[in-house]
């Protein structure tokens, strides 16, 4: 609940005044209406159980996904302690807050005559955005789809949350044909929905950039020079300067290696680029006084092994710029020269025309699920925007389950390790009755679609009660995370089942979890019976937060010590501290 000013602590107010000092003097400033599911966080632990027969299990040493049922809110923060850092690419497609019903908050749907439309979607989403910057790899990225009626306001949210010098592109999605008919009273006609890309660190994240064949094609230009032209020097470049009649261009029909490639010196190239610097140090200081028209051979400059660059005074009186003539680099030449060819990276556009593909959707996953679906097209390109075929992609507004398609289709393209894990309500029973069928279908097979073997897991939020004291509540938190453990560890196949102790594991390590301290020593014997040497994590119960490391100090197996509960409930003290901060509760 909210304090008043008098039942804070000198620190509490301390903490407050120093995130208000940290706000960013540009962004959005709204009236942040508390959202009761993230107060009952407050009051309440949230971890996630498995519903074990809804397990699939298909193909053998491959990764598991995850579907987990439950308000997002409380699939974040448990998040939080599972896989903090460990999501590659995040892909959401948010209610819109249309004003018709897509949009539920505290228990109501937001109208387009509420006052507080966009302020409650702004809470809304700003809660469940900071939780997942958490998740997100060093080198990770975050797609949102969204439409005009909170573009703007998510596009200042997300600079706030993800810093704007890390956003990467606003990708334009045109999901309608131009002649569909629509309401007729609206003056305009909609085509285009948005994807906003953030990276959780632009320095790190390298985009899988398309590609395309390195050829001779621009390489069409030849200067001859008809005079030996004035040998000068510029700004301690050695220049040699051609005056207008002294030499000439010839342009070729075909692309040779051997001749030159013309570039215009404006825009970009001109105020960053090496090559409109040496136009302003060289050419300009020299235009009243060589004239228009005029050649300046740069001598000392290029990696074509020609040993100099040609730049052009502007041709006309009100011009101010000029091209560059340069030939193929050395390395190109030699890259062309092999059996691969030379490859050169192509920018990404920002348009995508998908209309097709959302005219088509209806039925995509063998469910006849169609609000706010997403074509398995779009989506398997942006997850491949990430070059590794092995990363987690979270979807924390699941729905119909699109995402988990893509990824499993994604893999059977390039025989990729990917997993997902999609978070979803049940609201009208969406998990039971689309999100998981879908998943099940992909995998399965139906309607003349062939499945693709892969490995899911189902797990359901619950709450736990903040008891009297706080040993009842870590004994009841210890009780009942040990299944959030495993998903921690992705370690499922239980190898030792005890009341005391259990122990899990994969092909890589195991993982342990001991609820008594007394069955260490069981925990040990039990060990040194297993035939291999893999390492062991081990989470040790403790009301004091001890590892009990001189009990394991014996212990020969590699392995680390983790306290529980208490690391469980420092990822959440974090999270209802930031909360409360923004709050000023």
């Amino acid at each position: 609940m909210t304090k008043t000013l008098e039942e804070y602590t000198k620190d509490e107010l301390i903490d407050i005044i120093k995130g208000l000092k940290h706000r960013k003097k540009f962004g959005l400033v709204w009236e942040d209406k508390p959202e009761e599911i993230v107060r009952l966080c407050e009051a309440n632990l949230p971890v996630v159980e498995e519903v074990s027969e809804r397990a699939i299990e298909k193909l053998k040493d491959a990764p598991t996904s995850f579907i987990i049922e439950g308000d997002n809110y409380h699939s974040l923060t448990a998040l939080n302690y599972t896989h903090a850092g460990k999501v590659d690419v995040i892909y959401i497609d948010p209610p819109y807050n249309t004003g018709n019903k897509d949009f539920l908050y505290n228990d109501r749907y937001i109208d387009s005559e509420d006052t507080f439309r966009h302020s409650k979607w702004l809470s809304f989403m700003s809660e469940r955005l900071r939780l997942a910057k958490e998740l997100l790899a060093n080198d990770g990225v975050i797609f949102i789809s969204i439409d005009d009626n909170e573009h703007s306001y998510l596009r200042i949210l997300c600079n706030q949350i993800f810093g704007e010098e890390n956003f990467l592109t606003n990708l334009n999605i045109q999901v309608r044909y131009a002649g569909k008919s629509l309401n007729e009273e609206k003056a305009f006609k909609p085509l285009f929905e948005y994807v906003l890309v953030y990276a959780k660190n632009s320095k790190l994240f390298e985009p899988n950039r398309p590609k395309e064949q390195y050829t001779s094609d621009k390489f069409i230009y030849q200067v001859e020079e008809l005079g030996k032209g004035d040998e000068i020097e510029v700004n301690g470049q050695k220049v040699t300067v051609f005056k207008k009649g002294q030499w000439k261009l010839v342009k070729h029909e075909d692309g040779a290696n051997n001749l030159l490639k013309e570039t215009w010196i404006s825009g970009s190239i001109y105020t960053t680029m090496s090559y409109g610097k040496v136009f302003q140090s060289v050419v300009e200081p020299r235009l009243a006084e060589d004239g228009l028209g005029s050649l300046y051979k740069v001598h000392g400059r290029g990696d074509d092994g020609l040993g100099y660059r040609y730049y052009t005074a502007p041709q006309k009186a009100n011009a101010t710029r000029g091209k560059m003539y340069s030939g193929m680099p050395l390395s190109r030449v030699e890259e062309m020269g092999t059996v691969e060819g030379a490859i050169r990276l192509a920018p990404i556009p920002n348009f995508y025309d998908f209309s097709a593909d959302f005219g088509n959707i209806r039925h995509e996953g063998g469910i006849g699920f169609n609000s706010g679906k997403k074509p398995v097209k779009m989506l398997k390109q942006l997850i491949n925007y990430h070059k590794r075929t092995d990363v987690t992609v979270l979807d924390f507004f699941a729905g119909s389950g699109s995402t988990g398609h893509a990824v499993i289709e994604a893999n059977k393209d390039d025989g990729g390790n990917r997993r997902f894990i999609l978070c979803t309500n049940n609201e009208a029973n969406i998990a039971e009755e689309v999100t998981y069928p879908r998943i099940s279908n992909v995998i399965n097979g139906y309607a003349g679609y062939k499945g693709i073997p892969s490995n899911v897991r189902y797990f359901k939020t619950s709450l736990i009660p903040r008891q009297q004291t706080d040993d009842q509540t870590r004994i009841e938190l210890v009780a009942r995370s040990t299944d959030m453990i495993c998903l921690r560890e992705d370690t499922f196949e239980a190898i030792i089942d005890t009341k005391m102790f259990k122990v899990f594991g994969n092909n890589e390590h195991y993982s342990a979890i001991v609820f008594e301290p007394e069955a260490i020593v069981l925990l040990k014997d039990a060990l040194e019976k297993l035939k291999d040497s893999k390492a062991i994590h081990i989470y040790v119960f403790s009301l004091s937060n001890d590892t009990y490391e001189s009990d394991f100090a014996d212990l020969e197996r590699t392995h680390d010590l983790r306290p529980i509960p208490e690391s469980i409930l420092e990822v959440y003290r974090r999270i209802h501290k930031d909360q409360n901060v923004r709050l000023g509760a």
